[in-house]
């Protein structure tokens, strides 16, 4: 047992040792939707913000990062459009390709909060009983007691970095849980995004 506890001390101190902290600016596209819903449409909408890299050796690392990101979806002539504060908890493994390239794989969840957002309706049916029990034009999408303020899920993706210094990715995202916090559709739609993006590596 000893030995043991030795061990795992001594390898947590060479990995400490080796450990390397670097972070990012980054941004890009998204492209979101709803799963379990052949009637919605995806929207396009954006993502930036920071990202950190926690390296124990030359080939794993541990990400994570704080970011804004706009989801949403299209159905007939209702859009919503959510903006969430996202805080990603990856692993990571980096390929080295040649010299000044390394591919990089990563998974892990994403955590997200809520920020802002609106419901965006354009009823053209002039019928007043075929209109649904949701909020009307405009209407903050967070305050309605529609959607709920968070949200979590698998985050997973590919990346190249370049040069030690510049990051393209391709990133995927599956919500666990359903956005609306009322019972439309038993709860089966989740939140599904899709980002490319590029970053700088400081």
């Amino acid at each position: 047992m000893k030995k043991f506890v030795l061990t795992v001390l001594f390898g947590m101190i060479a990995l400490a040792g080796f450990s390397q902290l670097r972070w990012d600016i980054r941004g890009g596209m998204n492209l979101s939707s709803l799963t379990h819903d052949d009637n919605a449409d995806a929207l396009v909408g954006f993502n930036a913000g920071v990202g950190l890299d926690y390296a124990f050796t030359d080939r794993w690392s541990l990400k994570s990062g704080v970011m804004f990101s706009s989801k949403g979806y299209k159905h007939g002539e209702f859009k919503a459009r959510p903006i969430y504060l996202e805080f990603p908890v990856m692993g990571a493994i980096k390929m080295p390709v040649t010299e000044r390239v390394k591919f990089v794989v990563n998974a892990g969840l994403y955590f997200a909060a809520g920020l802002v957002g609106q419901y965006d309706v354009s009823w053209v049916t002039g019928l007043e009983d075929s209109k649904p029990d949701i909020p009307t034009d405009k209407e903050l999408i967070f305050d309605n007691g529609i959607f709920r303020r968070f949200d979590v899920g698998v985050q997973y993706g590919v990346g190249v970095e370049l040069a030690d210094h510049y990051l393209i990715h391709l990133t995927g995202q599956n919500g666990f849980i359903t956005p609306y916090d009322e019972g439309y559709d038993r709860g089966r739609s989740k939140n599904m995004n899709f980002m490319i993006g590029v970053g700088y590596i400081f």
